[in-house]
């Protein structure tokens, strides 16, 4: 069983920063609604190498979408 990387783990990229959306994310999303709401909601680049995380609407479960040079990466718990 894989759990989710540190934030400390993930941080250890100067360049990269980590986003929180503040309003909860259906976990049915997958990349490309994700993606999407990275652009609508956050503002920013899915492709700009940043981390960007969603919540479950009870707060128990979360989502890190990053692009990860030929796709995105997807960690959920």
């Amino acid at each position: 069983m894989t759990g989710l990387p540190s934030l400390r783990a993930l941080d250890r990229e100067q360049s990269a920063r980590i986003w929180l959306a503040a309003e909860a994310a259906d976990m049915r999303c997958g990349f490309d609604r994700l993606a999407e709401r990275v652009k609508a909601v956050i503002g920013q680049d899915p492709l700009s190498g940043h981390l960007f995380v969603f919540r479950s609407r009870r707060g128990d479960r979360l989502k890190i979408l990053a692009w990860d040079r030929d796709g995105f990466v997807l960690w959920y718990n």
